[in-house]
């Protein structure tokens, strides 16, 4: 057993070597310089390296080629000022462009300071799955015309702060197949015209958000085959900063849905989510919010904040409930809050619900049902026949 052991890392040694020889610069062999400015390559040099133990990979200038990472833990890419993975301009046959930077069965990874161009024929800038934990993306800029900026899926766990993801071929950030994933301080628009765009696509996977910006997009937030959002303060990796509000804006006018649920969870705790703007002037179920199909949303501490929508505010339709603290939807060119086929809406205990300067503030149908309403802050006006002040009917 011992001459095994013995074998093991004399092999090791022999093959990290050459790789470490590279960097005249190092200080111990958990560092290395891959230059690819001058002809090296950073996929090349991960082949080499062992995947169980800490190595922190310096990058230089622009490396174009597919990056794998593929079982490694503890593995840190850290990009020099202007460094960048560019996709190459052919996509291999074997199928391994899938992604420009693709991370796999791996834990513990960090990716900072990097700016990563993908094409058309990419699936997305960055793809993170097979049960991936632990892998934190930093200081990133994704752009290109990929399907996705950044695809995280079968079940991994990944966390973003300071990443700006813009003009994807459909959605900046997708979390699927139970994935987790935490954003702070980031950003994921759209500077383009043309086309249908998403922020962010949870479809069966989670996402915890604080002080990040999503900016016209078609739909900011997209939720489905029963994912969920979070907007909720969580421990940062950037110091914490006051308001840290997660933003959804349409300054270009673009925008159909501040957040989708269809169906889904959208729950808003101790941070704000405030939404301008949104919608489309013909309203229908465009707007800040849609809810259908049997979704949720709560908003116990009166942290939803809903401004001037162009189409609705927020639409609750299709057996789909709504828990509302101190919420604010006021100024929309149509409905503020409506209700729809078997739903309903709870003005909860103690809070103070504004609904004002709406071109209707509340409206439900003969099938729906909004409780609280004594709760109402102000005057706002109403058409829906069945608007109970309290919780309940009278009870026996």
């Amino acid at each position: 057993m011992k001459c095994k052991i013995l074998l093991v890392l004399g092999l090791c040694a022999f093959v990290v070597a050459p790789v470490i020889a590279q960097n005249n610069n190092s200080q111990d062999n958990s560092t290395i310089t891959v230059n690819c400015a001058a002809g090296q390559s950073l996929n090349g040099t991960l082949f080499q390296l062992p995947k169980l133990f800490p190595v922190t990979v310096f990058v230089n200038g622009t490396c174009t080629e597919y990056v794998i990472i593929n079982g490694f833990r503890g593995l840190t890419l850290k990009g020099a000022p202007g460094a960048a993975l560019q996709q190459p301009a052919t996509t291999p046959s074997n199928g391994l462009g899938v992604w420009v930077l693709s991370i796999r069965a791996s834990q513990s990874v960090t990716v900072d300071g990097l700016a990563i161009h993908s094409g058309a024929s990419a699936l997305g800038g960055i793809g993170i799955g097979q049960n991936s934990t632990d892998v934190r993306l930093r200081n990133l800029t994704i752009d290109g015309p990929a399907i996705f900026g950044i695809e995280i899926f079968e079940g991994s766990q990944v966390s973003l702060a300071g990443v700006t993801a813009r003009d994807p071929g459909f959605a900046a950030l997708a979390a699927l197949d139970l994935s987790d994933v935490h954003i702070e301080q980031s950003l994921f628009e759209e500077t383009a015209s043309g086309g249908f765009h998403e922020g962010i696509l949870a479809g069966s996977g989670h996402v915890t958000m604080q002080s990040t910006t999503i900016r016209d997009m078609q739909v900011g937030i997209g939720v489905g085959a029963h994912g969920s959002v979070d907007i909720q303060s969580f421990n940062s990796y950037f110091p914490v900063v006051r308001p840290n509000d997660v933003v959804i804006e349409n300054p270009a006018g673009t925008n159909y849905q501040g957040v989708g649920l269809s169906p889904g969870t959208l729950g808003v705790g101790d941070t704000k989510l405030r939404i301008t703007n949104a919608g489309q002037p013909s309203g229908f179920s465009s707007g800040a919010i849609s809810a259908s199909d049997g979704s949720t949303v709560s908003d116990p501490n009166g942290n939803l904040v809903i401004t001037g929508s162009i189409g609705q505010g927020l639409f609750v339709s299709n057996n789909s409930h709504a828990s509302l603290g101190s919420s604010n939807i006021t100024g929309g060119k149509h409905g503020g809050l409506l209700v729809t086929n078997l739903s309903s809406v709870a003005v909860l205990f103690g809070s103070q619900a504004l609904f004002g300067g709406n071109a209707t503030d509340v409206f439900c149908d003969s099938t729906s049902v909004i409780t609280g309403t004594s709760r109402f802050a102000g005057v706002p006006s109403t058409n829906c026949p069945n608007l109970l002040p309290y919780d309940f009917v009278p009870l026996p």
